[in-house]
């Protein structure tokens, strides 16, 4: 039994999302991010990064979404989460390592400013660069990286629960979902999952 520690609105909806498309028997605490429950002593000892996800496992906790979702298609391999093929994984993981280490970093330049700076002007600065940043990485996986329909092609895979996710940022960042199709059809074709589905409804209610 894992236990998967997650915030809505978070990136931890992908491997939330790929727990249950694999099938796994887990549960699922939230955190309240409002109240800084991230920074208790009580979640540090879990996580001593103090963010989500944490997954927990009989073997320790794995944090990083890139790890977790690699885990998660490994410890479920008739699930088919990712590539068989050894170069087409390695694929799978430059996908979400650029959005992991990227188009995630864009974005936090809303919000987290604080991690990179501390002048006022220069936290409002990276706060106006943020609709032009996530609009260039999204213009990239629009051309170059999202073959359709799902990202790595015809299989479902680790890479489109973590692209959905990130994708749900993207009118709060000012980014035009209009200028993107591929990623729009994309987005709704998750929608329609039963999975996605069932955890959307969870993290909502």
């Amino acid at each position: 039994m894992f236990k998967l520690y997650y915030a809505p609105g978070t990136c931890a909806l992908a491997s939330h999302i790929a727990l249950e498309e694999a099938g796994a028997a887990y549960t699922a605490e939230r955190l309240d991010f409002k109240n800084s429950q991230q920074t208790t002593p009580q979640y540090l000892a879990i996580n001593p990064k103090g963010r989500v996800p944490a997954l927990v496992t009989d073997r320790g906790t794995l944090t990083e979404t890139p790890a977790i979702l690699a885990f998660i298609a490994s410890s479920f391999p008739k699930a088919q989460l990712a590539p068989e093929d050894p170069f087409a994984f390695a694929e799978a993981q430059s996908f979400n390592s650029y959005l992991c280490s990227t188009v995630h970093v864009s974005h936090a330049h809303k919000m987290r400013g604080y991690r990179w700076a501390a002048e006022e002007s220069s936290l409002a600065d990276m706060k106006r660069k943020v609709p032009e940043t996530m609009a260039a990485g999204f213009a990239l996986i629009e051309r170059d990286m999202l073959k359709g329909p799902w990202v790595m092609g015809e299989q479902y895979t680790i890479c489109d629960p973590y692209l959905y996710t990130i994708a749900l940022w993207l009118e709060g960042d000012g980014v035009d979902l209009a200028t993107l199709p591929k990623v729009a059809a994309h987005r709704k074709r998750m929608e329609e999952r039963p999975a996605v589905q069932k955890v959307m409804a969870e993290e909502k209610a």
